[in-house]
């Protein structure tokens, strides 16, 4: 009956008029949102911009007046050789950090993945305590870090303005350890993405090759220290936004157990470092697991880092398995794999294939981590090594790809520490195999993947690996040894 009455209403004259009028508005509004959205962006766009130019002017003053400054010698140290040297003078924290500025500002002008420049950096170097473990040392933060005076947008027009009006626990944390944190960089849209690109400063991309994507969500992380711009960054990861970027990238991050490290109060986000080595990883935990993080955030469980088990060097029992039967891999990732393995076996630990029978429970039981935990423990195991999606996907195909997770996703349900390190790169047999590859399903998912790693030798590829909750210090262990084995120790050019 109402039916009736609504097509008789909109059958006559009038209801043609009424529906034009209909149909107008629509247009009106879609048009008027799309102007605004382009509004909202170019706003951005021109403070990035503005920001950038005031970043350069800073760094290019500090040259003129140092010039004899060896800039390439100080960005070529891994991160515990810097922090020695400034701890003993050798370096002042100025010359760390301008030349931070001046290779981070080179790094965006290739991959855009710096989105503000938080520029307080330079007064809060004649605040940072001399004591901190990380003193003097330049640190970069995905967006979504929240530092006082400056917007965190997450790429949405509605954030814009709304600059935040305290640092988060863990950025003040940073700061009382006497780093000094001095960008922001760019996320996906919400973060609810493995690639990296908003409407509000665009995509960023990959340093190793344009055409592919950095990963995400912590994408402009992974492109920036990649490249050399940053000696340490912080990324969040709720599904694979750590290691996806690491992976794609050719740096190392870890993804702590859930609550090890806050991003602040009322937010379940896994928060952890990336750098360019393993090491860098450690100090970074070492110095977020502190008295002032516990203090700061009561409900951080107070379990510091333990040098015990990270230095320890005894042969370690790892389970393996070759394939997730989800996300078939690729035959770099597969080969990635049993090489790591093959040089795990020769150093002297325990490898084995038994963790297939931990896979097989995991999927059956999908989120009974408890369970998942009393089978590991009953097959002995210290840690897991698994296969990571890599190398990088071209531009925009992550969004097409969503099933690809599975390998990262599955720690996130079981809150368990995963780390990736770059093992390989692609060679010429591994893309050529790639040709043939179907995947499981051989659905629209695997011809995305399949399509989207061609035009990749050369590319990093890495591999996972993973630890019981709150087994951080044995993760990166773990990932330490994986790394003295297998390191490539190639950078984008």
């Amino acid at each position: 009956m109402v039916q009736e009455e609504l097509w008789a209403a909109f059958s006559g004259p009038s209801g043609v008029a009424l529906a034009c009028c209909l149909v107008a508005a629509a247009l009106a509004l879609r048009w008027s949102s799309r102007r605004m959205a382009r509004g909202a962006a170019a706003r951005a766009r021109q403070r990035q911009q503005a920001a950038l130019e005031t970043m350069d002017k800073a760094a290019q003053r500090f040259r003129l007046q140092n010039p004899d400054l060896d800039s390439e010698m100080l960005l070529a140290l891994p991160l515990p050789q810097l922090v020695q040297k400034v701890r003993s003078g050798e370096l002042s924290p100025e010359a760390v950090l301008f030349s931070y500025l001046q290779k981070a500002w080179e790094v965006n002008r290739g991959t855009n993945c710096v989105t503000t420049y938080l520029a307080d950096c330079e007064a809060q170097l004649c605040q940072a305590p001399g004591q901190g473990l990380l003193y003097g040392v330049p640190v970069s933060l995905k967006e979504c870090f929240s530092c006082k005076g400056h917007d965190s947008t997450l790429g949405l027009s509605r954030n814009q303005g709304t600059p935040a009006e305290c640092d988060c626990v863990v950025v003040q944390v940073l700061k009382l350890q006497g780093a000094v944190p001095f960008v922001h960089t760019n996320v996906p849209q919400s973060m609810f993405s493995y690639d990296c690109s908003n409407p509000l400063f665009g995509q960023t991309t990959n340093p190793w090759m344009s055409s592919k994507s950095p990963g995400g969500s912590s994408g402009g992380e992974g492109a920036l220290i990649a490249a050399g711009g940053s000696p340490l960054g912080l990324g969040t990861d709720i599904g694979g936004s750590i290691r996806f970027p690491s992976a794609f990238c050719g740096i190392c991050g870890i993804k702590p157990t859930g609550n090890r490290i806050r991003y602040g109060v009322g937010v379940q986000l896994s928060v952890g470092p990336m750098a360019r080595d393993v090491e860098s990883l450690a100090l970074c935990l070492r110095a977020l697991l502190c008295e002032d993080m516990f203090r700061l955030d009561p409900t951080v469980p107070p379990l510091p880092f333990n040098e015990e088990v990270y230095a320890s060097s005894r042969p370690l029992r790892v389970g393996y398995y070759e394939t997730d039967n989800y996300t078939m891999p690729t035959p770099a990732m597969r080969r990635a794999l049993l090489e790591t393995k093959r040089s795990l076996e020769a150093a002297g630990h325990m490898v084995w294939l038994s963790a297939g029978k931990l896979w097989e429970l995991q999927h059956e039981i999908e989120m009974y981590r408890h369970s998942v935990i009393a089978q590991w423990r009953a097959l002995d195991l210290d840690v897991v090594l698994t296969p990571m999606l890599s190398p990088a996907l071209d531009l925009n195909a992550p969004g097409k790809a969503t099933g690809a997770v599975s390998y990262t996703l599955l720690y996130n349900c079981l809150d368990f520490p995963a780390g990736v390190v770059p093992v390989t790169t692609v060679t010429a047999e591994d893309e050529a195999q790639m040709e043939h590859y179907k995947g499981y399903f051989g659905d629209i998912w695997d011809k995305v993947v399949q399509k989207a790693m061609k035009r990749s030798v050369g590319l990093p590829v890495a591999v996972q690996c993973v630890a019981l909750p709150w087994q951080e210090e044995l993760c990166l262990r773990f990932m330490r040894e994986v790394e003295r084995l297998m390191a490539p120790g190639r950078q984008p050019s």
